[in-house]
This record gives C-alpha cells, sequence and structure tokens, in this order.
C-alpha cells in the first residue's frame, strides 16, 4: 500500500496556485452576469408581466431542476449540434454562461424574497410623493433588498467558485484540471486531490470572511 505523501502534496500547491486566476476569474464574470439576469428576472416576478412572468417562471424551475453538470454539457456540446453559430464557442464561455445561467436561477427567488420582505407600505409612500413603481424599485425597495439579500447571494458565490470544478470536463484549464493531470501522470491522487481540496477551503474562508465584514457595515445604518 502506498503511503501519503506529504511533500509531493507541498510541492503541488505552488503548481495549482498559479491556475487558481482562471478559477476565480471564472466565478466573477458568472457572477456578475448572474446578478444582472437574476435582479431582471425577480423583477419580472414581482410585478407579474404578462407572458414573461410564465417564461420566468419556466426558466427558474429548469434551471433549479436540473444538474448544472448537464447544463454545461448541453451549452457545450448540445447547442452547437442544434444552433451552428454556437460552434466556436470555446469551453471557458460555455462555463461562464452555464455558470451564469445556473445560478441566476436561484439568486433570482432570493432577491424575489428579499424584495417582498420589504414593508408595502414604503411602496406606497413612494408613489404617493410622486415617483413611479420603478423609481421606487430603484431608489428605496432595492437598496433595502440588496441588505437582506446579501448573505444569500454571498452564498451562492461561493458555491460558483466550487462549482467552477466542474468547468475541467469541458477542457478548460482550471485549478482541478491541472489537479487532474497531475494526478495522472503521478499516480498520487490523493494528494493531488487533497491539494485542491485545501486550496478551495481556503479561498472559501477568505470569501467568508469577507461576507461577513459586508454584512457588518451594511447592518450599520440599522443599528440602534
Amino acid at each position: 500500500m502506498q503511503s501519503f505523501d506529504f511533500n509531493y502534496m507541498l510541492e503541488l500547491f505552488p503548481i495549482l496556485v498559479k491556475y487558481l486566476g482562471i478559477t476565480l476569474e471564472m466565478s466573477l464574470i458568472g457572477f456578475a452576469i448572474a446578478l444582472v439576469l437574476s435582479v431582471l428576472l425577480a423583477l419580472v416576478r414581482v410585478f407579474k408581466v404578462k407572458v414573461l412572468d410564465s417564461i420566468v417562471a419556466v426558466y427558474i424551475s429548469f434551471f433549479r431542476g436540473t444538474p448544472l453538470l448537464v447544463q454545461l454539457f448541453l451549452l457545450y456540446y448540445g447547442l452547437p449540434q442544434v444552433f451552428p453559430i454556437f460552434v466556436g464557442m470555446d469551453a471557458f464561455t460555455a462555463a461562464v454562461i452555464g455558470l451564469s445561467l445556473h445560478f441566476s436561477a436561484y439568486m433570482a427567488e432570493s432577491i424575489r424574497g428579499a424584495i417582498l420582505g420589504i414593508d408595502k407600505n414604503q411602496m406606497e409612500a413612494s408613489l404617493s410623493v410622486g415617483m413611479t413603481e420603478l423609481q421606487a424599485m430603484k431608489r428605496i425597495i432595492l437598496p433595502q433588498a440588496a441588505r437582506v439579500a446579501t448573505p444569500s447571494l454571498m452564498n451562492y458565490f461561493i458555491d460558483m467558485i466550487k462549482s467552477t470544478s466542474l468547468a475541467f470536463t469541458l477542457g478548460v484549464a482550471e485549478i482541478m484540471a491541472k489537479a487532474q493531470m497531475e494526478a495522472s501522470s503521478s499516480f498520487k491522487f490523493f494528494e493531488a486531490f487533497m491539494a485542491v481540496a485545501l486550496i478551495y477551503w481556503l479561498v472559501v474562508i477568505f470569501f467568508t470572511r469577507l461576507q461577513t465584514v459586508m454584512e457588518v457595515r451594511l447592518n450599520k445604518a440599522y443599528a440602534r
């Protein structure tokens, strides 16, 4: 039985960290797109826009009800088969789009819940002073909803970071893909995957601390 090679694991850290930038880039771009998309989806549901509300409901149901890996495969392998315009889409782009669409469905529901959780009297007061519903939403409701939704949105961002590990199945050379290559060449799978697990863990700890700081700052205005 092969013993655990601690030194080999330590040697892998600087190699794997070089690919961490790709993982974080996918996460940040994907989260930015998902955030914009989720706000639009949430507003459609809150205002119950005709036709669009039903389409958004199906969209959210699909992306929440199917595995992310299946969605990535549909985007990268299936979509070009049906729509030739997507043949030139690279794996990185497909991964970012897949992550954005998948997490926007979850984030939209969190934002919708946060909006509906704001006292309805605030909307009525805004309308009484001459604001439109969209103006009231932008100036009064959404800033308060952002404070309520921030913890869950940050949790989704952390989940997105971990979910980027699936991008290696499309051929994206990110941290998980490099760990797989190193493990295959050395046959030291436990050491390689332990190293990548520890890196993910440290990244998550960092963003969890950042989430705590953000929540404290957002809650300062409401502290009594």
